[in-house]
């Protein structure tokens, strides 16, 4: 990816998204061209010259500092995420060795086992997912919960199941979802600010590539420039054997650095949803859920 463009595109989205009344100020005069606020009007709002600003949008960072950075995300009212997600553009640009150092837990069987320990002793559906969206580890009722995972492994596409792939290239995703959009709308904020996060992550640019070449729904959300971090949220889905659910989600993050995260779907007890899940835990394995989802197919 041209991380210069990368860079240039996000701060114009955000300063696009705001007008000069929206963020305090009177508009400067002239004749306007641009939707939201004016570079020098951001510059103003941040307190740097109109070259600085300019220089840091054309991804010109020599030179930037970190109070820069500090005031351009308060003039464009960046949210959390955003902030960090600008930080972590800003980075790439800079010449590795003045890098700060990342560890990252090694994917090794061992560590693999762990995790998979971690989400069976949870009794809801539960799942470990990489910056990816792959699911790298998910108790049986999680798995029982996506009925169609295991057909990806079973056939050996893919060494995962990754949510975004079925999300947006799998028909039967758009009846799964009750917030189909929605739900993607989310899946690719998080993948952006994977991407802005770590540069060396081959695989995922491989996915977003794959994704860019077969969705176009996928290549518009991308071109957003929206980003987002696992967050408590209502997951509703259709499954194919007991009908609607929904649940709460909550999600933690797992090993600090490494961008996994674990994800929770809590139920209210004596709900339609628990009830729910209590006929899918009556099929002792997946690979039952499965057989009784073909049955359910081929009638």
């Amino acid at each position: 990816m041209d991380q210069q463009a990368e860079l240039r595109s996000f701060l114009t989205t955000r300063r696009a998204r705001t007008t000069p009344e929206e963020a305090g100020m009177q508009p400067f005069p002239g004749t306007r061209r641009v939707a939201g606020m004016r570079r020098e009007e951001v510059a103003y709002l941040a307190g740097i010259s109109v070259d600085y600003y300019t220089r840091l949008e054309r991804g010109r960072v020599t030179g930037i500092s970190e109070e820069i950075l500090e005031a351009v995300s308060r003039a464009l009212k960046l949210n959390e995420v955003e902030h960090e997600h600008l930080f972590s553009l800003v980075r790439a640009l800079r010449p590795r060795s003045s890098w700060p150092p990342r560890t990252k837990p090694a994917a090794t069987t061992q560590h693999e086992d762990i995790l998979q320990r971690i989400v069976d002793a949870i009794d809801v559906p539960a799942f470990i997912q990489n910056p990816r969206l792959d699911v790298v580890a998910s108790n049986p009722i999680g798995w029982k919960l996506f009925p169609y995972a295991q057909q990806y492994l079973d056939r050996g596409e893919k060494r995962r199941f990754n949510h975004m792939r079925f999300q947006l290239l799998d028909p039967r995703a758009q009846d799964f979802y009750v917030d189909w959009e929605g739900s993607i709308r989310g899946g690719v904020a998080l993948l952006r600010q994977a991407a802005g996060r770590d540069r060396e992550d081959q695989e995922l640019f491989t996915l977003i590539g794959e994704l860019s070449a077969k969705s176009e729904l996928f290549r518009t959300l991308w071109a957003s420039h929206d980003v987002q971090k696992y967050h408590r949220a209502t997951k509703r889905l259709r499954h194919p054997l007991v009908g609607q659910l929904v649940f709460d989600s909550q999600s933690l993050t797992v090993d600090g650095g490494s961008g996994y995260n674990l994800v929770i779907y809590t139920v209210e007890p004596g709900s339609p949803t628990h009830d729910a899940l209590q006929i899918l835990n009556n099929w002792s394995t997946q690979e039952e859920t499965s057989l009784a989802l073909d049955e359910q197919q081929a009638e």
